[in-house]
């Protein structure tokens, strides 16, 4: 079994933000799949289902993305879930927008809701797939505002093209590891080659 977690904020203020494309990733997934995500259970919204023959629990934690891991650690224990089953999803600014990129293990590389999963886990070494959401165009721009930001009508492309990929890249995670993933789906675009 594998725990797919997209990080996200919880509420409709934040719906459609470059920081919720986690959760933008597991409503893509629940809609294609058949798969519920409304069971509110270890601080986070969960559905179990099947997705592409690998038996998956979808994962929004309700914490705020800077306790994720509260959450995270919370279903691995209940579940049994080792470490390097659970794949999370989440946004980078230092990516082109759309963009998305796989590694099998490494940093929080300043994310916050990755701190708090690293170490709510005790290790780094889980897969990730971040998905770019470009960087501020000017650096007197509050980060935290941009990230909590909508997307610009000329990003929409890019954004639903990642998303619609997401998939089939957590798809290659499961079935092949994330060197495998990596080497097909770490492109500029996020299309797989």
């Amino acid at each position: 079994m594998f725990l797919i977690a997209g990080l996200g904020n919880p509420g409709k203020k934040y719906e459609m933000t470059r920081h919720n494309i986690g959760f933008e990733v597991i409503d893509y997934i629940s809609k294609e799949y058949g798969i519920k995500v409304n069971k509110v259970k270890h601080k986070s919204l969960n559905g179990e289902g099947v997705m592409k023959g690998q038996r998956i629990i979808l994962a929004k934690p309700q914490t705020f993305m800077n306790l994720s891991g509260e959450s995270i650690r919370e279903i691995c224990e209940y579940y049994k879930i080792p470490a390097e089953n659970v794949i999370i999803v989440y946004d980078d600014i230092s990516l082109p927008t759309g963009s998305i990129r796989i590694r099998a293990k490494g940093s929080a590389g300043g994310h916050n809701g990755m701190k708090s999963i690293i170490y709510q886990l005790q290790t780094d070494e889980f897969p990730r797939l971040r998905i770019g959401v470009g960087a501020p165009e000017h650096s007197e721009h509050d980060l935290a505002d941009y990230v909590l930001g909508k997307f610009a009508k000329h990003e929409a492309a890019d954004i639903i093209d990642a998303v619609m990929t997401a998939p089939d890249a957590l798809d290659a995670i499961m079935s092949h590891g994330a060197e495998f993933a990596a080497s097909r789906y770490n492109r500029g675009s996020g299309k797989a080659e």
